[in-house]
């Protein structure tokens, strides 16, 4: 907080004193008859809760608080929750601007969301990040960035848009909205990054400090990280730090054990918080740091689902009780991220309140943002403009068309043993795989009707023209093939496919809109989306039009291409992550992520 932001809370605080000392001044607001869920001590009473300006100014028995000019509203029977945190979440991932994803998760209940602009950071460097922090600080909620302090993630893996680290770091904490260091990759692999290129390390430590002397937070990003591997991992994040990488009970324990925030994932695709939350079911540890964030949603399951209310609900069915679920997206989100000033319904907090009709459901009714009523049953009360994105942003896209020879995979035998990623459906973890495959005229077939296709990774900065090659199964696709320039993390074009025409048609149109999705079969489009900020958002397409564009492009994948994996798109992107087990695919060629090296496509 700076000097003056502290000035201005201290006066407004003095008024707020003078209305509970005096007789003849009264709340803006008074919410009457509620159950609060008081997060502090996990419990529920009936109370009233009165606002003064944008603050809370008392929780209890209000009425000596209510005046001729207080607008009272009766609450009875609804259950009053602190504004709802999602704590580690990729607005790139949905497709959408700040805005529009704030249209859509407003009405369910968020009122803070603390994102990681890596993926448009990958692309695109300090300039998108910054462009970013620009839009957050345009919308009714709060909304925070995280920043990454090593782009790309594994320099000898894979190509980014722009380089970062350190270097840029510093600049970059002192911006507004950044408070701190996003999930620290380059230090996920820690075995090998330690052996093979230590110099990271250094690099990543001093992020770690400069975030550490604003009083910053630093994100950790440790997938099957235990013993002197994950507690390396902690100290290079300054000793303190998170992980929303988690994927098993036994994992949680550890972490939680080593004084870790464990994020217990669950978005659209990424689906771990019911194991994670056995930790806490059957193990009975703590949940003080255990904290419900999504990390990548669409925009369809935020118009059709919710957002933080509904990961809240899905933890209540694990069998935790619902207050202490609620705690788990606003006291335990709050004091990680030192927001003294929300997470709980108590005098001086920000009057970020949510009325819910129903606890185990976690029906919103209501939601007010700093005292304002902002939306009701599902609506947005506020105007809510479009935003567009300056033009030094988009046209990231700079290569040359492709040709079918450019993803040919040759070799001299008549048959070859094909280096094989498996998609995990809800996860993006991937298996490995060894499949024979034809060799006619030179060429290596792939073989769909076994549900294994090519993969390919193209290189679209102009930085050096790589290609990376693969073969990949879990889609189930009999023809045609998928192109996008969203591409975890590094957001270089991927595609997959069954016909290596058809692979050329879709990467080259996704080339022509500078960015975005494409489908495509026997030689033609079948569908495509423009994605022209960074190649990852559009600021073209409000939050309901998107859902819908992903929705019809996922029904086409479906139907003509026969794709059998459910979100097609957040899949295909997850098999570039270079930072996640086991195989991914970049535009180095096919990495061994746990050996950190680059295999072949074929042996």
């Amino acid at each position: 907080m700076s000097r003056i932001e502290s000035l201005k809370r201290t006066m407004e605080y003095r008024a707020m004193v003078d209305v509970l000392m005096s007789e003849d001044r009264y709340a803006d607001l008074v919410l009457v008859g509620g159950t609060i869920v008081n997060t502090l001590t996990r419990e529920t009473y009936v109370g009233d809760v009165a606002v003064k300006g944008r603050y809370i100014l008392m929780v209890g028995d209000c009425s000596q608080l209510v005046g001729p000019e207080t607008v009272s509203v009766n609450v009875e029977g609804r259950y009053l929750s602190p504004g709802f945190i999602d704590s580690h979440m990729h607005f790139e991932s949905s497709m959408l601007t700040i805005t529009e994803f704030s249209r859509l998760s407003i009405p369910s209940g968020t009122t803070t969301l603390v994102a990681d602009p890596h993926e448009i950071g990958n692309a695109l460097g300090p300039a998108g990040m910054k462009a970013m922090a620009d839009e957050a600080g345009t919308v009714p909620n709060h909304v925070y960035l995280v920043v990454p302090c090593l782009v790309p993630d594994c320099p000898a893996l894979e190509t980014s848009g722009v380089d970062v680290s350190s270097k840029d770091v510093e600049a970059l904490l002192d911006y507004p909205k950044i408070i701190g260091i996003g999930e620290m990759q380059g230090f996920s692999n820690a075995k090998h990054v330690y052996r093979n290129t230590p110099e990271i390390i250094t690099d990543l430590m001093a992020s770690s400090s400069y975030a550490m002397d604003r009083n910053g937070t630093v994100d950790g990003n440790a997938p099957e990280l235990f013993g002197a591997e994950l507690a390396a991992h902690i100290l290079v994040t300054g000793g303190r730090t998170s992980c929303h990488e988690t994927t098993t009970k036994a994992e949680c324990v550890e972490k939680l054990r080593q004084g870790v925030f464990v994020f217990m994932r669950e978005g659209s695709t990424q689906k771990n918080m019911a194991e994670c939350i056995r930790a806490v079911t059957e193990e009975g540890l703590d949940s003080r740091r255990c904290i419900l964030a999504t990390d990548d949603m669409v925009a369809d399951d935020l118009r059709n689902l919710g957002h933080m209310n509904e990961i809240v609900r899905r933890t209540i069915r694990q069998g935790v009780d619902p207050i202490e679920a609620i705690q788990m997206v606003t006291i335990n989100p709050a004091s990680y991220f030192r927001f003294e000033d929300r997470g709980a319904l108590a005098p001086g907090k920000l009057a970020d309140v949510v009325v819910l009709d129903d606890l185990f459901e976690m029906t919103v009714e209501a939601v007010f943002i700093e005292g304002k009523l902002t939306a009701h049953k599902g609506k947005l009360l506020v105007d809510l403009p479009p935003y567009v994105y300056p033009d030094n942003v988009k046209n990231s896209v700079r290569r040359a068309p492709l040709s079918r020879s450019d993803l040919e995979i040759r070799s001299d035998a008549a048959q070859a043993t094909g280096n094989c990623i498996v998609a995990i459906p809800d996860q993006n973890l991937t298996d490995t795989l060894k499949v024979s495959l034809p060799v006619s005229g030179g060429l290596v077939s792939c073989d769909p009707k076994n549900d294994v296709l090519y993969i390919a990774c193209i290189e679209r900065y102009g930085r050096n023209g790589n290609i990376g090659k693969a073969f990949v199964r879990g889609f189930g696709m009999k023809q045609g093939a998928i192109a996008e320039s969203v591409a975890h993390d590094t957001h270089n074009i991927i595609v997959a496919g069954g016909s290596l025409e058809d692979m050329v048609t879709a990467v080259n149109r996704v080339i022509e809109m500078g960015g975005g999705i494409a489908l495509a079969n026997r030689g033609r489009i079948l569908d495509s989306l423009r994605l022209p900020v960074g190649g990852l958002i559009s600021d073209e397409q409000s939050g309901a039009e998107m859902a819908e564009s992903i929705r019809r492009l996922s029904e086409t994948a479906r139907t003509q291409l026969n794709c059998a994996l459910h979100e097609p798109f957040m899949h295909l992107s997850f098999l570039a992550l270079s930072t996640s087990p086991k195989w991914k695919i970049t535009d180095k060629g096919l990495v061994d992520v746990e050996n950190f090296r680059i295999l072949p496509p074929i042996d």
